[in-house]
């Protein structure tokens, strides 16, 4: 097996591995661009894992000087950026990607600089500072993304509206995860948020069965938040072909769900971890093949004012 073969394959297990929804989702992509999508991927789930001490997104435990460990992946994302072959099939990949999609050093640092916020334990005051983190962390995984499957640089709304889903999907992943965070000691729901709901931004205060109600609250309006992204992220993927908006869009109706699941269940189920059933990540997939398939164009009117803007990028 050659080089470029070989990354792909490594690429594809990796994905398997690392997120059932989107793993889910992939498989609907065009053959040509699914291996770059998993390339990309899996170099963004490697940067994760490696500064949460996570495996393929599972398993959190303290790392140990986890600004060396930046360091080493700054490093090595701008061999690959260079065209070295640095012998990891995580990095080649992302190289290859990057070279024939045009993604950029700054562009792939931005993801980069997302985690050396983690490595920070930067808190996050407002709305819209909790929204620049997300975009470090998955707000440019979208645009990059969005590269991948071929929409143009100069397209900077359907790039703005790739990194809305990208928002949209961390701050899901904060509303399901605040309680476990909250046990490694993260806080990542805006402070002023938990101050209006008479919670103290401390992790122990987070995660205190008796602040449960107020917790959930400062959630749920996370999750609403997030759905304002969401309808944004509708706008973008309608203007993408049938195959590519299919699978985009069963990505983001599985992400979605799980907002409403972690609203659904409640207080008293904040310190569960909230998510989709098999059953109901088919019928979501389907649904979202009928809505391609009859080339239905929701929320297209819908204007981004309000939204956070990512930053131009080169």
């Amino acid at each position: 097996m050659d080089e470029p073969a070989a990354d792909a394959a490594y690429a594809r297990e990796a994905i398997a591995k690392g997120s059932k929804s989107f793993a889910a989702a992939s498989r609907l992509f065009p053959p040509a661009v699914r291996d770059d999508v998993a390339r990309l991927y899996t170099w963004c789930r490697y940067a994760d894992d490696v500064i949460d001490g996570q495996e393929h997104g599972h398993g959190q435990r303290e790392v140990d000087d986890p600004a060396a460990k930046l360091a080493g992946l700054r490093t090595a994302t701008d061999a690959a950026l260079a065209g070295a072959r640095t012998g990891d099939p995580v990095f080649d990949g992302f190289g290859e990607v990057a070279a024939r999609h045009g993604i950029t050093p700054r562009l792939a640092h931005d993801l980069l600089d997302g985690f050396a916020l983690d490595v920070a334990g930067a808190r996050y005051a407002t709305a819209d500072d909790l929204a620049r983190y997300c975009y470090g962390v998955a707000g440019s995984v979208g645009v990059m993304m969005a590269l991948v499957l071929g929409v143009p640089r100069e397209d900077a709304d359907t790039l703005d509206r790739a990194c809305d889903l990208g928002l949209a999907f961390q701050m899901t992943n904060i509303a399901r995860d605040v309680v476990a965070d909250a046990e490694t000691g993260r806080i990542y729901l805006p402070t002023d948020w938990l101050a209006e709901a008479g919670v103290p931004a401390t992790p122990e205060a987070v995660g205190a069965p008796e602040n449960r109600a107020a917790v959930w609250q400062v959630a749920e309006r996370l999750v609403r938040a997030a759905d304002a992204y969401y309808r944004s992220a509708d706008v973008g993927v309608a203007r993408l072909p049938f195959r590519v908006a299919w699978a985009i869009a069963s990505a983001g109706r599985v992400y979605r769900a799980i907002g409403i699941e972690r609203r659904r269940a409640g207080p008293q189920g904040l310190a569960l971890r909230a998510g989709t059933t098999r059953g109901q990540k088919l019928r979501l997939i389907a649904g979202a093949a009928v809505s391609a398939a009859r080339g239905e164009r929701p929320g297209l009117a819908y204007a981004r004012g309000g939204l956070w803007q990512r930053p131009p990028r080169p």
